[in-house]
């Protein structure tokens, strides 16, 4: 486990210099400078933001659940957290955050966990593997279907039964909840702004997301 660790943060939203607002259950891409910082805001509580970051210079370097789980010895990330790459390299650091826990266990949304966890007609609601796959359609950047890796959920509760279990609980989130990290390396974000209808983590109701960046 990890503990939540709150860390409120000193930068002034005027100025960024990048002030984005993500409609509820939209894709989004975009690139962070190493040295800049990053922070995502739940606009108005546990909406969940699918993220999988990419070294910006060789998207085949990604972001590694397992070791960002094994690097800090906890499953959930805070305040501290280092992101680690599948090649054991640091590519974010959380330097702020006023939720306190975010998944990396739950993975995305897609039609098939739709289907295995609510009802075989779910199967075509809209997740965030579409969204993921839409995105890199429209960037053309030679990423695909197969540069879909173990994501980052923000904002989400999915706590671990003393089992082995997971079960995808209520949010810890609320209105204007944020995290913040320091890019180690030129990142690229791709993100999924949770459409999800299902599952208690956004009370069935998906919301917009913030993204703002500082030099």
């Amino acid at each position: 486990m990890t503990a939540i660790r709150l860390q409120e943060s000193a930068l002034q939203a005027e100025r960024a210099v990048l002030n984005h607002k993500l409609p509820s259950g939209e894709p989004y891409l975009l690139e962070i400078k190493q040295g800049q910082t990053l922070r995502i805001v739940d606009l108005e509580g546990n909406q969940a933001v699918d993220v999988i970051f990419y070294n910006a210079q060789d998207p085949a370097e990604h972001y590694s659940a397992t070791d960002t789980m094994l690097s800090q010895g906890g499953i959930y990330l805070t305040t501290g957290t280092v992101l680690m790459s599948s090649e054991a390299r640091p590519m974010l650091t959380i330097v702020a955050d006023t939720c306190g826990r975010h998944d990396t266990l739950g993975g995305a949304c897609a039609a098939e966990s739709n289907t295995v966890r609510y009802a075989l007609q779910k199967k075509f609601m809209h997740s965030c593997r579409d969204n993921y796959l839409i995105a890199l359609q429209h960037a053309d950047i030679g990423l695909g279907k197969r540069d879909l890796v173990p994501n980052v959920n923000f904002f989400m509760n999915v706590p671990v039964t003393p089992d082995g279990g997971l079960k995808f609980e209520d949010g810890v989130s609320g209105p204007g909840k944020y995290v913040e990290l320091h890019a180690e390396m030129d990142i690229l974000m791709l993100v999924s702004n949770c459409p999800q209808l299902n599952n208690p983590c956004n009370a069935y109701n998906p919301t917009p997301a913030q993204f703002l960046i500082w030099d």
